[in-house]
């Protein structure tokens, strides 16, 4: 799970409560770990509460977010060469951070009007970091994952699907390097910091925007009419 760290052992994270069907209801959803925090409700955090079943953006102490893994840091405007290197996903991007001030207000804001419906592959824990960090986002509806992690999953998922079967005729090693190759530019064509389909959308026309969307017809069909 990837948060953004507010200071005096805060973190603020986008999680689904636990046993909510709010993912892709795929097969998907038991690959990747929810970000939910996992204090049971019997005996929750002095400082949090039971956050087992929260859903959303949340604040929590650095101990519940880490729910007893260990803390990696998210790197970001690396080079490709080292994007590279890394072969698994969600540890890194090519996009650049904006100043600590814009990513503070950024998550802040959102602790306060939330960032959509958690999807497991397209609206995660870690696109919302990232937007957090960056200010960018898809805007594309033609998309099969936002983040670094669903990225490589789908790039994997492509080496295994895309490989001919010709290419076992040069045998395992031809076949290994062609599917790696796959692998990586499926991964660096994905990351948001190269792709086409971004663009920096102020935190609070984001959320005017989704505050739109969100209303139902009649509401809008009224708003038009006055």
């Amino acid at each position: 799970m990837t948060g953004i760290y507010i200071g005096n052992g805060n973190v603020i994270h986008f999680t689904r409560g636990a046993g909510q069907e709010i993912g892709t209801g795929t097969v998907l959803d038991r690959l990747f770990l929810s970000s939910s925090p996992s204090n049971p409700s019997d005996s929750p955090c002095p400082r949090c509460g039971d956050q087992s079943r929260a859903d959303g953006v949340i604040s929590s102490c650095l101990e519940c977010f880490l729910s007893g893994g260990d803390l990696y840091q998210f790197q970001y405007g690396i080079s490709p060469a080292i994007f590279l290197a890394k072969a698994r996903g969600g540890t890194c991007t090519l996009a650049r951070s904006d100043p600590p001030e814009d990513v503070l207000h950024r998550a802040e804001y959102l602790l306060q009007n939330g960032f959509g419906g958690y999807h497991i592959s397209k609206n995660n824990c870690e696109d919302f970091a990232i937007y957090c960090k960056t200010g960018l986002l898809v805007f594309t509806t033609i998309s099969v994952g936002r983040s670094g992690q669903a990225a490589a999953f789908f790039a994997a998922a492509s080496t295994i699907m895309s490989s001919p079967l010709r290419f076992m005729t040069t045998g395992f090693g031809g076949l290994t390097a062609v599917g790696c190759g796959i692998y990586c530019i499926g991964r660096i064509v994905s990351d948001i910091g190269v792709r086409r389909d971004v663009m920096k959308i102020p935190v609070e026309r984001l959320v005017a925007q989704s505050g739109v969307d969100d209303e139902p017809e009649a509401a809008k069909q009224t708003s038009k009419e006055e």
